[in-house]
């Protein structure tokens, strides 16, 4: 159990790794704040749901690609909880097409929501935890962009910058008790993966993972909570591949 209670604030939480991700820091005893998309109509229907199973989480509607968005919602969160000490950065979307055929819409859609999000979040709590001398800063990245993918030059684009963008910011605030990391999950066993034509999953992806099978979205949310943890206040500026062996470095 974590000593205090810390609030956990998790991007795109509401689903697939995002909603694991916040299951497992609230079963260590933070309080998990999530956030989603405005306009969103399914969110105090998540929530309820969320409650029924014994869980109090907390969310606020915040558009990650948008600055002044992310400044209101940071600002009403600290204002009726308290300041962020764990940031994971997990809000993603793919717009998957050959280069030949790709347009600026969803060049620009997709390095916004990916990476840019990380520098609006991150900006709104960083300062505050560099004040109380500790923090944790996650940034969830992709073995895609540390391997490239075919028809993803958008996405590894975007999920490669982000670790540019950990080591850069672990450097920064290396000595005022601030870690700074970034997972590089594979192929995990979420709903947009399960979602995968089973023929397509056998022939083509499960093969190129030497451990045989998806990962779970449980092993990726124990490794943000070991990262979020005093055990890891020595771990920073790293990146930590999840994948299976699928791609090695």
């Amino acid at each position: 159990m974590v000593s205090k209670k810390r609030i956990a604030l998790v991007t795109g939480g509401m689903g697939g790794l995002g909603e694991a991700i916040c299951f497992k820091l609230a079963a260590l005893g933070y309080t998990v704040v999530t956030t989603y998309s405005p306009g969103n109509t399914r969110a105090q229907q998540w929530l309820q749901t969320m409650k029924a199973q014994g869980f109090e989480f907390h969310a606020y509607a915040c558009d990650v690609t948008d600055w002044e968005s992310c400044q209101a919602c940071v600002r009403k969160l600290v204002a009726e909880l308290g300041p962020v000490d764990v940031l994971v950065n997990n809000a993603g979307i793919t717009r998957d097409m050959t280069f030949k055929k790709m347009d600026k819409i969803n060049w620009d859609s997709v390095m916004h929501t990916n990476l840019d999000s990380c520098f609006n979040m991150a900006k709104q709590v960083c300062d505050g935890m560099v004040d109380r001398s500790w923090g944790r800063i996650i940034n969830i990245s992709s073995v895609n962009g540390q391997k490239g993918a075919f028809g993803q030059t958008n996405y590894s684009a975007a999920k490669a910058g982000m670790h540019g963008f950990t080591k850069a910011l672990a450097l920064e605030v290396a000595r005022k008790g601030v870690t700074v990391n970034t997972i590089s999950p594979g192929y995990i066993g979420t709903k947009m993966v399960t979602a995968i034509p089973k023929e397509v999953l056998d022939a083509k992806i499960i093969p190129q993972i030497p451990i045989g099978r998806l990962g779970k979205p449980e092993e990726v949310a124990g490794l943000v909570a070991y990262l979020a943890s005093e055990e890891a206040a020595f771990v920073t500026g790293a990146n930590i591949a999840i994948n299976g062996g699928q791609h090695m470095q």
